[in-house]
């Protein structure tokens, strides 16, 4: 029997494959736990349709991460931070309060999973951080730190 698999299956082969089973297996055990699909002309057509949607939707969310990181690349966005004597810096400024910044000056609500900091900025003056916005798309931005807060 020819089935169309649903899920990556051990042995048979990656979602999405078409392969050649036996009856019981495929009775058994692949049908029953939604590993599969058989491979009627119906459900071979609406595999397609169904996939084709998908690679349809990845691509417009590529694409909108690509124009959003191009923005943030030319945007500088300012965050305060408490100072004292010296010019010396209280706390650190982390990817929360980018994140925060980022959605009040910019308008972009970006979570602070995505910012990628090395350390926490402590000190004022400018800084290049990366933000992961896709899995193939990384983009940086400008954050001006500044006495505040």
């Amino acid at each position: 029997m020819k089935v169309i698999l649903l899920e990556d299956v051990k042995s048979l082969g990656k979602k999405g494959d078409l392969v050649t089973v036996n009856d019981g297996h495929a009775r058994n055990y692949i049908i029953p736990k939604k590993l599969g699909l058989e491979a009627t002309p119906k459900n071979m057509n609406d595999y397609k349709l169904k996939k084709a949607h998908e690679e349809k939707v990845a691509a417009e969310k590529l694409a909108e991460a690509k124009s959003l990181g191009t923005e943030l690349e030319k945007s500088v966005i300012t965050v305060g931070i408490k100072v004292g004597e010296g010019g010396r810096a209280f706390g650190s400024v982390s990817s929360k309060e980018i994140s925060e910044a980022i959605k009040q000056q910019l308008g972009y609500d970006i979570d602070k999973k995505k910012i990628v900091l090395k350390d926490a900025i402590k000190a004022m003056g400018e800084f290049v951080v990366k933000i992961k916005l896709h899995p193939q798309v990384q983009s940086e931005l400008k954050v001006k730190v500044v006495e505040g807060k």
